[in-house]
């Protein structure tokens, strides 16, 4: 295993007796740290390399402390700062606050109560990063927990947790529906870099103009409605790892960009002439064969090199059908109500078992929420499962014998697919995938039930 990822400071500060002393007591202390004597040069080191906290004196010469806050305001938005200053009233430090700083300290400084303002900031940027990854994840299993027992699940663990030790770039391959995003979380947790975050982007939601600059961010004015600087997920994944769900979506155009981004680390914000720099171990995702793709002329033989320096295969589930009893039993326990218990029979077992799951995991967790819906009673039973090519447990007269009170089958056929829409966030490929139908049934039925999304 690599050594342990340390914190990057910068010290800006024209002090140069009290720069060294800092800087030999930081080091002391496990940080990475760089030092600069004027505003100029922090400004040119932040926008090169990615540091977790800056200790800013506000009074240098050429470009002062302010303007470097306000630099960092517009470009580097989850850096934290604390300002060193030797005199500071309460009017400089609400504007320091206002810029972007998350903390100040009069000099002269006592070490120990600097070092637990510089750990708080660093805790804070975490916190930070984090929220920003929650909000970009949509709802999936436990992160980094797969369930099964079989031999073929065991086996690809095995071979994971090994390769997830390495820094290597990993190429994770599978049918669609089959956990692929899941097991890079799996790779994640297990590796060195489990602590830092671990960043999403599907490669065939987003154009090419918008996949880059998520990607690799922009500059201010690059476009029209560029009003400031943005942070790429590259720079936010930094020191962690970027997953690249569905690569061999990604454009020919795109592609090249990507690949000098494996091969030197380096990218450029979009409108942007600086060469950056990030840390992060990428995974990669598919359910092509890119063999075939590179053949085809869609995909580059040199960034699959780059990509697939290790391959991990994630089984179908028609491949390892023992674990269908623990995860129909692990739906039913999250989707089900606990006023509500429901337990699937071991006819309705038999039933799965008799399955072969096109749609793999993704088509059984949808086969348990339907089924929860339409069963009459707190047992699942064979004909409550409705599995393609089976008849349903309704009969024809179904809707005129209900209760009044009860729903009819396409009221709860629109309720499902209101939640499924609000749950993907309108997004018709993941919807269609989530729903087993072609995004044209998909469309026929948002204009069938009059589906509208709600207003934020």
């Amino acid at each position: 295993m690599s050594e342990e990822i340390k914190n990057r400071v910068l010290i800006a500060d024209d002090d140069e007796v009290l720069c060294d002393l800092l800087k030999d007591e930081l080091k002391d202390d496990g940080f990475i740290v760089d030092v600069v004597f004027d505003g100029k040069d922090a400004i040119e080191k932040i926008g090169l390399s990615n540091y977790d906290l800056l200790l800013l004196d506000l009074e240098m010469q050429k470009v002062s402390g302010e303007d470097v806050l306000k630099y960092v305001l517009e470009n580097k938005p989850m850096l934290q700062i604390i300002v060193l200053t030797g005199k500071i009233d309460i009017r400089t430090a609400v504007k320091c606050m206002k810029l972007g700083a998350y903390d100040f300290v009069t000099k002269p400084y006592d070490y120990d109560q600097l070092l637990v303002r510089m750990n708080q900031a660093i805790k804070h940027k975490e916190l930070i990063v984090n929220n920003a990854v929650l909000r970009s994840k949509i709802e999936r299993m436990e992160p980094g927990i797969i369930i099964g027992e079989s031999e073929k699940i065991k086996s690809v663990l095995e071979l994971g947790k090994r390769a997830a030790i390495s820094d290597s770039n990993i190429l994770v391959q599978g049918e669609t529906g089959t956990g692929k995003e899941l097991f890079a979380e799996y790779l994640h947790k297990n590796s060195n870099r489990s602590q830092k975050p671990f960043i999403t982007i599907n490669c065939a939601s987003l154009p090419d103009q918008l996949i880059e600059t998520e990607l690799f961010g922009h500059e201010k004015g690059a476009f029209t409605d560029a009003k400031t600087g943005k942070q790429g997920l590259v720079e936010v994944a930094n020191d962690g790892t970027l997953f690249l769900d569905e690569i061999g979506e990604l454009s020919i155009a795109m592609q090249p960009k990507l690949l000098r981004f494996l091969e030197k680390g380096e990218f450029r914000r979009v409108g942007g002439v600086q060469n950056l720099k990030s840390n992060v171990r990428i995974i990669a995702a598919t359910n092509r064969i890119l063999e075939d793709e590179v053949e085809l002329g869609n995909f580059r033989r040199d960034l699959l090199y780059r990509l697939n320096v290790i391959t991990l295969t994630v089984p179908a589930l028609s491949e390892r059908l023992e674990d269908v009893p623990i995860l129909a039993n692990f739906f039913l326990q999250r989707k089900c109500s606990s006023k509500s218990p429901k337990r699937i029979t071991g006819s309705a077992i038999n039933t799965l078992m008799d399955y072969n799951f096109p749609g793999n995991i993704r088509e059984l967790q949808h086969i348990i929420e339907r089924a929860i819906i339409f069963s009459q009673d707190e047992d699942i039973k064979p004909e409550d499962l409705a599995l393609p090519g089976t008849a349903s447990q309704v009969d024809e007269n179904f809707e005129y014998s209900m209760p009044n009170n009860i729903l009819k089958i396409e009221e709860l056929e629109k309720i499902h697919y209101r939640n499924i829409l609000e749950k993907y966030s309108w997004n018709r490929v993941e919807c269609s995938l989530a729903l087993g139908v072609s995004q044209k049934t998909l469309y026929s039925k948002i204009k069938k039930y009059k589906l509208k999304r709600y207003a934020n």
